[in-house]
């Protein structure tokens, strides 16, 4: 099936963003208006990529904490209601919430009891995306494991916890992890930002300095794995990866939110779209 392009939808990002600046800046608001214009498969790649939020959710209100992100496809009543009875989550993460809600339950079969609710969630969430229609939803889906699997590694050896209890989802990136004693895990020859990201989690002292590095590696690598599309859902999907990293620092530092929010701005003037096409 050939990709949909939307050539005014990504011509207009620039508005869209510009808008919601005015407004006081507004993610979901950029959200939910881009989709208004996608194609119902491509509506879906989105709400994949937006799972990540409702995986973090869902552990949140489970603990019992207040914290919740609004960047999820649910409200908090919703997941409040699928944690009772999962009806609407997709059905990896239904069965994770079923098995352990009872453990003895026909879903327990298979799910690995040794390891948090939180690692087998979000594990099942990457499963999930593995399987997506989405090549874009594929590729950012392991990198962003991979990202916080190395990241997780490198904490776990610095304070003698075993990587295995750390790391999310199998694979050969996990097995190098937790077998390989060298300084980059071995994986400098496979992920050309492994560097970048053991250098911000050992290397930089301060919390928000760290953050913002390995932030900066996704700011990359969403361009990166869009780099040559220009039209089409993944484009809008490196620019929602873009927007999602603009809304957190937004809050955590309204300053650098800013800049990143310029910085989008930029990229999407230098582009020039409608002359590659």
């Amino acid at each position: 099936m050939f990709e949909k392009n939307y050539y005014c939808l990504v011509a207009g990002l620039r508005e869209y963003t510009l808008e919601s600046e005015v407004k006081g800046f507004d993610a979901k608001e950029i959200i939910s208006e881009v989709m208004e214009e996608l194609s119902q498969r491509d509506c879906e790649a989105v709400r994949e990529m937006y799972g990540y939020y409702d995986c973090e959710n869902i552990i949140a209100l489970r603990a019992g904490r207040s914290a919740f992100n609004h960047l999820g496809n649910f409200t908090r009543e919703e997941l409040e209601q699928e944690l009772v009875s999962p009806q609407r989550l997709p059905e990896r993460l239904a069965k994770v919430v079923r098995a352990f809600a009872d453990q003895e339950g026909e879903d327990a079969e298979g799910v690995d009891f040794t390891r948090t609710f939180e690692n087998v969630l979000y594990a099942a969430y990457y499963e999930e995306c593995a399987q997506s229609k989405s090549r874009f939803i594929r590729a950012w889906s392991e990198f962003d494991r991979t990202l916080r699997n190395v990241s997780a590694a490198v904490v776990a050896r610095a304070t003698s916890r075993p990587i295995e209890s750390v790391v999310v989802g199998g694979g050969d990136v996990v097995e190098q992890l937790q077998r390989s004693s060298a300084a980059d895990f071995g994986l400098r020859g496979e992920l050309a930002y492994v560097d970048a990201v053991i250098a911000a989690v050992n290397d930089e002292p301060n919390m928000v300095e760290k953050e913002h590095k390995l932030d900066m590696v996704r700011w990359e690598q969403a361009g990166e794995l869009a780099g040559f599309d220009y039209f089409n859902i993944n484009a809008i999907l490196s620019y929602l990866a873009k927007i999602n990293i603009v809304a957190r620092w937004s809050l955590l530092d309204p300053k650098r939110g800013r800049e990143m929010f310029e910085r989008i701005m930029a990229e999407l003037d230098g582009k020039e779209l409608i002359n590659k096409q």
